[in-house]
């Protein structure tokens, strides 16, 4: 089933891509797609956003295709859940990655190790060419490093410690962390539903 996603990170799309591999799903981007400002207060409301103007922008376009569209973030114990749903305009949206890494570390600078436990969040929306809207949600449990680890990856990979492991998750290969992702999870759910819709 050809199916837009609603971004225009390109390391999420192909992370998204290698996650979708093998399912009835077959992703590509739409060039023209105009970002949507992130208005919810929840991780499925902001994907249902991303999602509902992706689709509109398709059907405007003439193209009958499904939608798929998440939201993620991260949750630090220690900050009361932030950033959360804000994680990608934590220290303010127009703030690279990088600092806004480095802005999360100066935060926890003074935090204890036992009360740096964190975790991902996805949850992702899929609307269908028929008009159902399919959820699903995942997250992973760690903890927070004091220090930027790792290569791959991106946002906020290389500060997150997944539970039973001792590597970041941009020390992971990427074929590693998508087995084990928070986005992995949401998209198993996904697909579980959709193999029954």
């Amino acid at each position: 089933m050809k199916t837009f996603v609603a971004t225009k990170n390109l390391g999420k799309l192909a992370e998204m891509r290698e996650i979708f591999a093998g399912s009835a799903l077959e992703l590509d981007t739409y060039p023209l797609y105009a970002d949507v400002e992130e208005s919810a207060d929840d991780y499925v409301g902001n994907a249902r956003l991303k999602a509902t103007a992706l689709a509109a922008q398709l059907r405007e376009a003439g193209i009958a295709a499904a939608v798929l569209a998440d939201d993620s973030g991260l949750e630090v114990a220690a900050l009361d859940g932030r950033p959360g749903i804000y994680s990608a305009r934590y220290a303010g949206v127009a703030t690279s990655w990088p600092d806004r890494r480095e802005a999360l570390l100066a935060e926890l600078r003074d935090v204890e190790p036992d009360r740096r436990g964190g975790r991902f969040v996805c949850s992702m929306v899929l609307l269908l060419p028929d008009g159902r809207e399919l959820d699903g949600f995942g997250t992973v449990a760690g903890r927070m490093v004091e220090e930027v680890r790792g290569r791959f990856g991106f946002g906020y990979d290389p500060l997150f410690v997944p539970d039973g492991d001792t590597r970041t998750f941009a020390e992971f290969p990427e074929a590693e962390k998508n087995r084990v992702s928070h986005r992995r999870r949401a998209a198993d759910a996904l697909l579980a539903i959709l193999a029954n819709a």
